[in-house]
């Protein structure tokens, strides 16, 4: 243990902490606000699915801008700054009233998300050996999940106490995040490290991030997978509930495997996927994604369900810590967070995903539309295997001309 502990930078650890102290209040609020704006207001639901939906799309635009403004002005003003209005947002969650500052407050909820996770994933990379970036980004994607299975258990629980307690409790956490990352990242001197170098302005760096092939593909890719992805927070529950009685319960179930799946599996298999390289993990992560949910449509009861979400969960394994790593191998040094945030752009697949597969559900029927979705998945391997041919292809003609 002493050992793991000291092969990794101490603001690794605290990032990793952090995530799943962060993440766990984070899923103990948000998951309910539509609920709290249907209690408290008198708003309609068309305003309420307005209101939830502004911070994923900002936080679609703000990825590159805040990774890019990180590469400019260095992880830790660009991080600290995100955590502390953060931790403001939900406390102006707890107090405000109207519509309309609710919407402005989850616009910039979805901004500072989108600042501050490709921040932290440049940092992560910026302290951390090459060959230790897999492991580190996967024992993060194992503290996203952590956190995301305590989160709403807690959150049910406080709101029956209070709904305003939550955000309450959910702005000390990122308050105290934030103070515990300013007092280390003063101990341990994180600074910006592309200090003295010429760093892209934004309009350069938007050209760069345009010429990049690889990276269009891998984002292409990305929208695909997340367009399945997104059906298991939409059109899978709406499916379970119309064939099966106990429809509600097994969806319960289900996100409960997924989430004790990952975090029995994340080390074992991360290990595993070191000896391959990252395309490789990307390939397998795709193609069990798409066995996954060809599985949904072909089940029929509780075991096929579980079964397909099982092998869905161990393709999200190798696929998404993977994709990290594949971001921070085509990335420039000096403009690593701006290519982070760009692959934020991968959640247009989250955004465009539920309404695709809510019209294929009610045209035709759930069995169809997760063999739809299996093709779709089975798509982005094409486009992550052309992004990293590209990639290869530019390294052997960079060491030729040199």
């Amino acid at each position: 243990m002493r050992k793991t502990f000291k092969s990794y930078h101490p603001i690794v650890w605290t990032l990793l902490a952090g995530t799943v102290f962060a993440r766990g209040a984070s899923f103990a609020a948000m998951p309910f606000l539509a609920l709290y704006l249907s209690r408290t207001t008198d708003v309609s639901p068309i305003l309420i699915g307005l209101t939830i939906g502004i911070g994923p799309l900002t936080g679609t635009i703000g990825g590159f801008i805040g990774g890019h403004l990180s590469d400019r002005y260095g992880r830790k003003v660009v991080m600290l700054t995100t955590i502390f209005v953060w931790a403001a947002v939900f406390f102006g969650f707890a107090f405000s009233e109207h519509v309309l500052a609710f919407m402005l407050l989850n616009a910039v909820n979805g901004l500072s998300r989108s600042f501050f996770e490709p921040t932290s994933q440049a940092l992560m990379a910026d302290v951390t050996e090459k060959e230790k970036r897999l492991k580190v980004f996967s024992m993060r994607y194992m503290a996203i999940n952590i956190g995301a299975s305590v989160g709403p258990l807690l959150g049910a629980y406080l709101g029956m106490i209070s709904a305003n307690l939550t955000f309450v409790i959910t702005g000390i956490a990122y308050m105290i995040y934030g103070i515990v990352l300013l007092i280390l990242m003063n101990k341990y001197k994180i600074t910006n490290v592309n200090e003295g170098k010429a760093v892209a302005s934004f309009k350069e760096a938007f050209r760069v991030i345009g010429r990049d092939v690889s990276l269009r593909y891998f984002i292409v890719g990305g929208i695909l997978v997340n367009i399945g992805y997104s059906q298991i927070e939409s059109s899978l529950p709406q499916h379970l509930n119309s064939s099966l009685e106990d429809g509600v319960v097994l969806y319960s179930v289900l996100l409960s495997a997924n989430a004790i799946t990952v975090v029995l599996l994340q080390i074992p298999l991360s290990r595993l996927a070191e000896r391959w390289k990252t395309l490789h993990a990307m390939m397998i992560g795709s193609l069990l994604f798409t066995a996954g949910f060809i599985g949904f449509g072909l089940s029929g009861g509780w075991t096929g369900f579980i079964l397909s979400m099982t092998i869905v969960t161990i393709g999200e394994i190798f696929l998404f810590p993977s994709g990290s790593v594949f971001i921070d191998k085509i990335a420039p040094d000096e403009m690593r967070g701006t290519y982070f945030g760009a692959a934020q752009f991968r959640s247009i697949g989250h955004s465009a995903g539920p309404m695709f597969g809510g019209w294929i559900l009610s045209q035709y029927s759930g069995q169809l539309l997760f063999f739809i979705i299996g093709g779709v998945i089975a798509a982005s391997m094409w486009f992550y295997y052309a992004g990293n041919a590209r990639y290869e292809k530019q390294i052997q003609q960079n060491t030729l001309s040199a």
